[in-house]
């Protein structure tokens, strides 16, 4: 049996794949605060939204520097790493790749020279428009790739931090309101000189982005609990088409697109921690209603409801509330299976999911349950969710979904699998049922996953669940999480990897590592 290959892996269960988290970014701006230990713990806060990379940037006002790796932010960060990261300035990045490969050369934050010094970038969510802007980075430099695509980086933040850096007539500032509408797309950017933060999101607003206040400075973060865990006050969000600039002269705020809300629904459903707040509405309390509404929709005659942990159990409380079943607890997580370095053997992949559930045998054994979970997307976990309730006792097992069939991929920052992967896009909700081996299956509906967020449906993104995206789509081929590895002309700068599967070759790579910090 080959070995382990030391990539991070999240594949315990042979043919399935979750939705994969969208990435968190966090910057800071506070003189006299040691940023980097406090963006550390921010990103803590974010570790749910990616858990392949993580990296910091920082600056003292002279001189800006970057410290990232792939883990999760306990593997890549310790005391000496964050010493070593002095300034009152800081972004940082924690990463699940949607566009480019899980690799040392795509992590964040990016960087790139500019005529005034250096930029760092950090980036939520995913641009539809990358080959078209691949062109205008190939025109602008020619053959030669500029900054980090040289180096190898194949994302889409690479491309942004390239046209960023490419202006020698402009500040940063100004070449940010040239580069940011032509972006097409999710983005919720935090990047930063070596002296100003910035923080802009698309202009509709499709990945969180908020502000929030420190006492002597101001943080950017994906989600509102990263503010709460370093101790800052929320502000407000960052509106749809907005930069918001932050220096010694305090902050202040630019218009590059007229707003255009389309906030990602899914957000409400799995992809938000439950203690954010998203457009005034607690994601808690909207997954508590979504199962109060699941329960009116698609009620079931059983003794006792529970929910997959974590994100299904919120809707597994609002369901047992309405419906009068008691709710239980009838699995037990462990919490620390998620990203691992470790392949796993051959027999733990037979045991599949049992690795991160367990069932409570004494309270389920002879019962009939209601399982509420958030999603299904390829069917394989509530299949082995089914059995393993049904040989631990279960009487009756019926499936309670707090969201529609997903029946579209996502272009926007989430990594679904393809359409032909969906197990609700071929099947109907019977022939879904039959096939994860459950007594009954309901899914909510659209109008009620949207009443239980509070926020009216035209602001919404639910292109997943309908196939009507917001923003156009460019032709298949110029799509997908492995674009700009496959347009021509890339070769080049692909680096050259040794038997280990490192980079050879490059700074940061296995030539030098060694020595680098």
């Amino acid at each position: 049996m080959a070995r382990g290959d030391g990539l991070l892996t999240h594949d315990l269960l042979p043919g399935e794949k979750s939705p994969q988290d969208a990435c968190g970014v966090l910057g800071i701006w506070a003189p006299g605060e040691e940023v980097a230990k406090l963006t550390f713990y921010g990103l803590y806060a974010l570790q749910h939204r990616g858990q392949e990379s993580a990296g910091i940037a920082a600056s003292d006002g002279r001189r800006l520097l970057v410290y990232k790796d792939m883990g999760l932010v306990s593997q890549v960060f310790d005391e000496t790493a964050l010493n070593s990261l002095p300034g009152h300035l800081a972004i940082g990045h924690t990463r699940y790749s949607t566009t480019g490969g899980s690799v040392w050369e795509n992590a964040q934050p990016t960087l790139g020279n500019t005529a005034g010094g250096t930029v760092a970038l950090a980036h939520n969510g995913n641009l539809t428009n990358s080959a078209e802007l691949r062109a205008v980075v190939q025109q602008r430099y020619g053959a030669q790739a500029a900054g980090e695509l040289r180096a190898g980086n194949t994302t889409d933040t690479a491309l942004i931090t390239a046209l960023l850096a490419g202006d020698p007539d402009h500040s940063l500032e100004a070449t940010a309101l040239e580069v940011l509408p032509e972006l097409r797309g999710a983005f919720s950017l935090v990047f930063m000189d070596e002296h100003t933060l910035y923080a802009a999101r698309d202009r509709h607003g499709i990945r969180p982005l908020v502000l929030g206040r420190l006492e002597r400075g101001w943080v950017v973060a994906s989600e509102t609990p990263a503010l709460a865990t370093i101790g800052a006050s929320f502000i407000r969000e960052i509106e749809p088409g907005e930069m918001v600039v932050i220096d010694s002269d305090g902050l202040r705020s630019s218009r590059f697109a007229a707003a255009e809300p389309k906030g990602c629904v899914f957000e409400y459903v799995y992809l938000a921690r439950p203690d954010t707040t998203i457009a005034g509405r607690v994601v808690h309390e909207a997954r508590v209603e979504m199962g109060r509404r699941l329960a009116a929709e698609h009620p079931a005659e059983a003794d006792l409801v529970i929910g997959v942990p974590e994100s299904g159990t919120p809707a597994a409380i609002g369901y047992a509330e309405a419906s009068g079943i008691p709710f239980g607890q009838g699995f037990v997580k462990n919490s620390y299976v998620g990203r691992t370095f470790i392949q796993p053997s051959q027999t733990i992949r037979q045991l599949g999911i049992r690795l991160k559930l367990n069932p409570l045998t004494d309270v389920i054994r002879g019962k009939r349950l209601v399982v509420v979970d958030d999603s299904i997307v390829r069917g394989n976990t509530q299949r082995a969710q089914v059995r393993m309730l049904r040989e631990a006792g279960a009487a009756e097992v019926h499936v309670r979904i707090s969201s529609p069939p997903v029946t579209w991929p996502c272009f926007y920052g989430i990594d679904f699998a393809s359409r032909a992967e969906l197990i609700a896009t071929g099947l109907g909700v019977e022939e879904v049922r039959a096939s994860i081996g459950a007594d009954s299956l309901g899914y909510i509906s659209e109008d009620g996953m949207i009443a239980a967020t509070g926020q009216p449906k035209d602001s919404l993104c639910r292109a997943c669940f309908t196939g009507e995206y917001p923003v156009p789509l460019p032709d298949a081929d110029q799509l997908g999480k492995n674009v700009l590895e496959t347009l021509p002309g890339l070769e080049a700068v692909r680096p050259a990897r040794d038997a280990e599967g490192v980079p050879t070759g490059l700074a940061g790579g296995g030539s030098d590592a060694l020595t680098r910090p």
